[in-house]
């Protein structure tokens, strides 16, 4: 019974075969490949439109470098303070980008409130050098503890982003679920409403190892090629990225694998519904489900082959949780079964 994160699955088997299949031979290096040029087309293809695509290894790696392509001297990028961005990247933004500070900004559920950037931006004068220069915005969709922003609320951030001449970048660790969670497209989910910037990923979505920035506008690529070489996340054989994301893409793969755990955060969650031992936090928009239980039971669910994760409360959390008890966070991913879900559903019931 595997909850503790979509990262810990292995990669779907129709990647793997595919990373098999293209392994013998020699095709040309750092992105030159057919393959690699294919891959690219495909990304404009699902994107509706032409797109600059930079493979790299991480997620870190795609965010970071979004950053340091939007900087300035004295910049301020702007994120919800739970975000990945601020929390989980180890200063790695702030370190590719020389200094760049990263504002974090309130909203419930790990959500920007539009009301609060708005806010935050306007704090800082561009004519008062001490205070430094507001470089850029970002959004995590899906978020970090599994809801989604809605096609209207990017809207809105987005509209405070042209206000203030700032590019807007989206963190897409999840992307794929976010997108069948909406029921929409990517390209309506992204350059239609506003974002500039995507860190797409693949990784934890059945693929092995593949990310990537992608630049919905080619005319802002600016120096992203001389940063990512600088980041040393120029892959030589860049080739094997575009394996994995050639059979991601494949009859829509990547969809049929983000619907499937969702689906299976929504069995996990009816569950939690039903149990009298476990409540649900909210309700869940992609893949991870938050319960709330007494810590004592958590352990026992852990002794008894439940694998997850304590989790901090988010900000703007209406409910509450008891001294004695715990919030914890579940993820499903392509590989969790129905079967795992429903022995974990008679565990807690």
């Amino acid at each position: 019974m595997h909850f503790a994160s979509d990262n810990w699955a292995g990669a779907h088997p129709k990647i793997a075969g595919n990373l098999v299949r293209h392994a013998g031979g020699f095709a040309a290096a750092y992105g030159a490949s057919d393959l690699d040029n294919a891959v690219e087309k495909i990304f404009c293809e699902i994107f509706e439109r032409e797109v600059a695509v930079f493979f790299v290894a991480t997620g870190t790696a795609a965010n970071a470098l979004s950053v340091t392509a939007a900087s300035r001297p004295g910049g301020l990028f702007f994120a919800h303070r739970e975000a990945h961005l601020v929390e989980d990247e180890c200063g790695a933004p702030e370190y590719l980008s020389g200094g760049t500070r990263l504002h974090p900004v309130d909203g419930e559920l790990s959500r920007i409130d539009p009301q609060k950037l708005g806010a935050a931006i306007g704090q800082f004068d561009p004519a008062f050098i001490h205070a430094g220069q507001p470089v850029g915005v970002s959004i995590t969709q899906s978020t970090e503890i599994g809801t989604v922003y809605s096609l209207a609320e990017i809207d809105a951030i987005a509209g405070i982003c042209r206000d203030n001449g700032l590019p807007l970048h989206m963190d897409g660790a999840r992307f794929a679920n976010a997108l069948v969670s909406l029921g929409t497209t990517p390209a309506e989910m992204t350059w239609r409403r506003g974002v500039d910037f995507l860190s797409f990923g693949g990784t934890k979505n059945g693929c092995w190892c593949a990310e990537a920035l992608v630049v919905l506008d080619p005319a802002k690529v600016g120096e992203i090629p001389f940063l990512r070489k600088r980041a040393a996340h120029l892959f030589s054989k860049s080739r094997f990225i575009a394996a994995q994301f050639q059979a991601y893409f494949e009859d829509d793969l990547w969809l049929e694998t983000a619907r499937h755990s969702n689906a299976m955060a929504a069995r996990l969650a009816g569950h939690f519904a039903a149990s009298g031992t476990v409540r649900l936090a909210w309700k869940p928009e992609a893949n991870e489900v938050f319960g709330i239980m007494a810590r004592e039971t958590a352990g026992a669910f852990q002794s008894k082959g439940a694998i997850f994760h304590p989790w901090k409360t988010p900000h703007g959390f209406a409910g509450e949780i008891g001294e004695d008890e715990t919030l914890c966070r579940f993820v499903t991913s392509f590989a969790t079964t129905a079967d795992d879900v429903d022995r974990f559903g008679d565990l807690i019931a």
